[in-house]
């Protein structure tokens, strides 16, 4: 048997896709978005991408790079993840490491990365020096069966539009993303300033459907969106369900997200998924009102460097 760890090449992309859809069956890859995110990496975010390769078979992915937009210097992560099929074999180790070496020449002081909540991945994590900080819970809804909530009247003053309706100008919904990503649980603090970069790699991202990403409009301005990511085929994803301040309390955010999944469903979508942190009991609430069950759940870790 020879393991090795190497660089990513486009040549990988296919294989890429495979063992994340492996690993994580929960979450959308596709072929476009692998490439669009190595193509268009902010270079301050020093990106790495590695493979874990067996015997000329890529059986582990990870994702590496440098939190350029955080407040506070120094903050890193990665994101590994080995074929179910595969585990045990070292593959983990030897693309952690690599990744850790890579962070720490680029300035990392602290490395953040997911692991699956199960017996097994903690282990993993705790003996390589990393600890637990908080927990997101992943969730499944058969959009093909499941009783969706009917559509009730609309609110005076309100009105629903998807996000295709701002394709000529993004910005309000720039700054509706920004105040309600500000108020997230995090562990690493983000400065969600930069206009540019936020169009680069969120609104011009390929797995975002404008048609299917819902805006609650109050009175002329963006109260509430969800942002859906799809794969084109059966998949859907609720990338960000977001409601600013002055509007929360209202039901816009599962206002959004009936939408939405009325949507999708009409699209021909049958599997949706979603991750809420599991200290964020709005949402998960909201969520299981819709018929999301868990079915995975993830624990974040960070390890100092140095």
């Amino acid at each position: 048997m020879t393991l090795i760890v190497r660089e990513f090449t486009p040549a990988d992309t296919a294989a890429w896709v495979r063992v994340r859809r492996a690993a994580v069956p929960f979450m959308v890859t596709t072929r476009e978005s692998v490439a669009f995110e190595r193509e268009t990496a902010h270079p301050d975010k020093k990106m790495r991408m590695l493979v874990a390769e067996e015997d000329g078979e890529v059986i582990g992915t990870a994702f590496a790079g440098i939190a350029y937009d955080s407040t506070e210097p120094g903050q890193s992560s990665v994101t590994a993840y080995i074929s179910p099929r595969r585990r045990g074999r070292g593959a983990g180790s030897l693309l952690l490491r690599a990744a850790e070496e890579h962070l720490a020449a680029e300035g990392a002081t602290a490395v953040y990365a997911w692991v699956l909540d199960t017996p097994e991945s903690r282990a993993f994590a705790g003996k390589r020096g990393y600890r637990p900080t908080r927990s997101l819970h992943f969730q499944r809804l058969d959009l093909a069966n499941a009783p969706l909530p009917q559509r009730q009247p609309l609110p005076a003053g309100v009105e629903l539009r998807t996000a295709a309706d701002f394709v000529d100008d993004p910005r309000p919904m720039f700054k509706a993303d920004a105040e309600t990503t500000a108020d997230e649980p995090s562990d690493i603090s983000t400065d969600f300033t930069d206009y540019d970069d936020w169009l680069n790699h969120t609104w011009n991202h390929p797995l975002l459907d404008h048609r299917l990403s819902t805006v609650v409009m109050a009175d002329g301005q963006v109260a509430a969106f969800t942002a859906a990511h799809t794969d084109g085929l059966t998949r859907y994803w609720s990338g960000m369900t977001g409601t600013v301040r002055a509007h929360r309390n209202r039901g816009f955010a599962k206002l959004a997200k009936t939408d939405s999944l009325y949507r999708a469903r009409a699209a021909g979508y049958t599997d949706a998924y979603t991750s809420n942190d599991a200290d964020n009991q709005p949402m998960l609430a909201v969520n299981k009102s819709f018929g999301y069950e868990i079915c995975a759940s993830e624990v974040r870790h960070v390890r100092e460097l140095g």
